[in-house]
């Protein structure tokens, strides 16, 4: 079973990837990069609203939302600009270019969340064996980008 917690991240990295080209091509066949984002957005809504009819789970009671920090309610709005910003870029950098500097930009940022555990995460500090791992991949993310 711990296995599948290592692969299933792999996968999502292969669905991401596959994503962002499927998404620039609907952004070059329709010309629109906001109407490309938004059907598919429509389409994930769409087969999460069946999901949601066929699962046994309830939904909470509606006053449980007021009591809820705003922000927490930010995350399809990340979504929405990593989509908008994977299809806007892909075609125009490539998809190896766009997606070194993403998760270049995700390591950075779950360096910091770990260490000082935001947004929930499990206090895990910075040391040197994972500063060294982040430089590796930022320094591969700018000889990925660097044209010789």
């Amino acid at each position: 079973m711990k296995t599948l917690f290592y692969l299933l991240p792999v996968l999502v990295g292969v669905a991401i990837t596959i994503q962002a080209g499927i998404n620039s091509q609907l952004r070059l066949a329709i010309g629109n990069p906001l109407v490309a984002s938004l059907i598919s957005f429509l389409g994930g809504t769409l087969v999460l609203a069946i999901m949601v009819l066929f699962t046994k789970n309830s939904w909470p009671n509606p006053a449980l939302y007021s009591h809820v920090h705003w922000y927490k309610f930010s995350g399809g709005l990340l979504g929405v600009f990593v989509v908008f910003v994977a299809l806007f870029t892909v075609k125009e950098i490539g998809a190896a270019n766009m997606f070194v500097l993403i998760v270049a930009g995700q390591l950075l940022t779950a360096l910091l969340m770990d260490h000082f555990g935001l947004l929930g995460m499990k206090g895990n500090p910075v040391s040197l064996q994972k500063l060294l791992g982040i430089l590796l991949v930022v320094v591969g993310a700018f000889l990925v980008n660097k044209k010789l």
